[in-house]
Order: structure tokens, then sequence, then C-alpha cells
């Protein structure tokens, strides 16, 4: 049985993007100028544009247009790696949008994740991860003052991990993680620029030094859209 014409047009068009006709990023030609090229109705065109979506090959934002999708970020959730570095990696230009930096009383499932005394206080830091001023994770984190007396905006607008490594001459031996599949609530959904009703990921970590102190608790969220994890599992000897 042959192939109904929009899945024909489809396949046209993702051999377009294959080769590179239609670069990552960019908004795709008008359903009129498709139309025209593939000589199909506007109709056909809805449709194998709308395949092409739920494949992933392109996106559509509210208000905007339907673009090419950007290969998602591969995150390996085994390489203890920070945004930054991995950005770096991938020569991409990151940047720290401090949402919210203040000094708090921990609560009590912080307190207990940073093993923290009954009257230690945390840094509380909320920032907001970009690259081309496009918004990819929103990271909570917590930091004993105890241990990072003098951390303040500026320090936290750059790398956390290079002002720990750095600058306080700190070893960072390994962290531990739990991946959650959440919906965002409004404040967190709102900086990360997805809808309420769009699936995110939530990492849950700590990390500790060398000497096992456990000196950060980090709850982040990640686009589904822009990452994808993977972990390589190896069987036993």
């Amino acid at each position: 049985m042959a192939s109904p014409l929009y899945r024909k047009i489809a396949q046209q068009i993702k051999q377009e993007i294959e080769a590179g006709n239609w670069k990552e990023g960019e908004a795709i030609p008008t359903e009129k100028h498709l139309s025209e090229k593939y000589d199909a109705s506007r109709v056909t065109i809805r449709q194998a544009v709308k395949t092409l979506v739920e494949e992933g090959l392109l996106k559509r934002i509210q208000g905007s247009g339907t673009y090419v999708s950007e290969k998602k970020i591969e995150h390996n959730i085994y390489e203890l790696e920070s945004f930054t570095e991995e950005m770096r990696r991938l020569n991409k230009q990151p940047v720290n949008n401090v949402m919210n930096f203040q000094m708090i009383d921990p609560p009590m499932h912080v307190k207990s994740k940073l093993q923290l005394g009954e009257e230690e206080k945390v840094f509380y830091v909320r920032r907001q991860r970009l690259v081309d001023d496009i918004p990819y994770v929103l990271e909570d984190t917590y930091l004993p003052v105890r241990l990072f007396p003098d951390l303040s905006f500026k320090v936290m607008s750059g790398s956390k991990y290079d002002y720990i490594e750095k600058e306080q001459g700190k070893k960072i031996k390994e962290s531990f993680q739990e991946v959650i599949p959440i919906l965002p609530d409004s404040d967190i959904a709102g900086a990360l620029g997805v809808q309420e009703t769009t699936p995110i990921l939530k990492i849950q970590h700590y990390s500790v030094f060398q000497d096992d102190t456990i000196f950060e608790y980090s709850e982040n969220y990640f686009k589904s859209d822009e990452y994808k994890f993977t972990l390589r599992a190896k069987r036993p000897n």
C-alpha cells in the first residue's frame, strides 16, 4: 500500500533537515510556501509538519511558529560534570541568571541531606541556566554557610565548581543523584519557558568532598526537550 501523501512530504522535509538545508533552531517555511513547493494542500502540509513535531524533528513555540529542533544535550548521569563544564565541552557559552540569593534556615529535608546542626544556616540560591538566551535548567542549591562563609551573588553568577575547586582549593569526590519525572509548578514552568502541562525532569542530588563531607544539596529541573539522560550499565563480573 502506498504511503499517504503527508508521509511522503514529511520524509522529504526530513531529508532537507538531514542535508542541512534547514538549520537547527531556524523557523521552517510558511504553510503557503510548503504547499507550493510540494504541490499539496495546506491540510496535507499541516499533517506532515505535525508528524515531524511528534517525532521531535520540529518543535512548535506558542505564539512564534515552528522551528527545526536542536539536538538534545546528552547528559551522562555517571559523570560528575557541572552545567558550565558541560556547556564548555560542547563549545557553548553558558550564562547563570541568579534569581534568588539569600541566607536562610534550611527546610527539614535540606537539613537532613546536609547533616546540619540545629542552628546552622545555608545559602539558598536559585539559578536559571541559559545558553543563547534560552533557559535549559533551573537550579535550587543549598550550601552550608559554615563551609562557604564568603559565598556571594557574584560567585554564583559564575561556575560554582570553579569557585569550590579553584578558589577554595577543595576537592570534590562524588555526588548521589535521584531522577524524577514531574510536572512543573508555575514558577518553575515560567523560569524554563514551558507550560505547566509539559513534563520535565527533576534531579535531586547531594555532593561530597574527598573526606566525605556533604557540601551541597541541589534540586535541578531540566527541560525534557533540550536534554536526554544516558547511563551505561555493565554486567557484573
